[in-house]
């Protein structure tokens, strides 16, 4: 019996970004596909099959310790993009200066899909998401770079709606356009 359960969403991919790697920025290059492996993007800041630790598990890792990679991709919501956008005052927010790989539109309360649930495109490639994306005072200077006034409210308003980190277990190709299904673990929620 399978361990994961195809949902009825599906969430279409309304824009693609790339994050070119040592550039400082975390500013994304919007393109119209991308070709994944399994060290996710080609040239990206968050490519590798391993990774340096950082802040977010400060608890296990002395920071800049060698471990997996499951941050090779930042996949957000349009609807949670808009959502953020009215909130820190702007009609829209560009994906560009989030450091995202993929937006979606059409899976509800997106952030907190489950850890280890997967998205997959019509190519085959199957994206496994690592956790919810916190967020970080890196977007806030580039949307207060771009729009002054509207960075610092980024960190509260994106609170819970920042998208979800994730890593390419399958590769394959993705295009604007292409539907991505959402499976989930068949699993209760953890109760202690």
């Amino acid at each position: 019996m399978p361990t994961l359960r195809q949902t009825e969403f599906s969430g279409e991919v309304v824009w693609l970004g790339h994050v070119p790697g040592e550039t400082g920025t975390i500013r994304s290059d919007s393109v119209d596909r991308i070709d994944l492996g399994f060290d996710g993007q080609v040239d990206a800041r968050h490519a590798g099959l391993n990774r340096a630790s950082c802040v977010r598990v400060r608890n296990l890792y002395t920071e800049g310790t060698e471990i997996r990679n499951v941050r090779q991709l930042t996949i957000l919501s349009a609807e949670q993009l808009d959502e953020i956008a009215a909130e820190i005052g702007l009609e829209t927010l560009d994906p560009v200066l989030l450091g995202a790989t993929l937006v979606l539109r059409g899976i509800p309360d997106f952030t907190h899909v489950p850890p280890s649930a997967r998205l997959q495109g019509p190519s085959g490639l199957t994206l496994t998401v690592d956790m919810e994306n916190r967020p970080c005072i890196y977007p806030a200077r580039e949307i207060e770079a771009d729009q002054p006034g509207h960075g610092t409210a980024f960190k509260p308003a994106a609170k819970n709606r920042r998208g979800v980190t994730a890593w390419v277990e399958r590769p394959g190709t993705i295009a604007l356009g292409d539907a991505m299904t959402l499976f989930v673990p068949d699993q209760r929620a953890w109760s202690p």
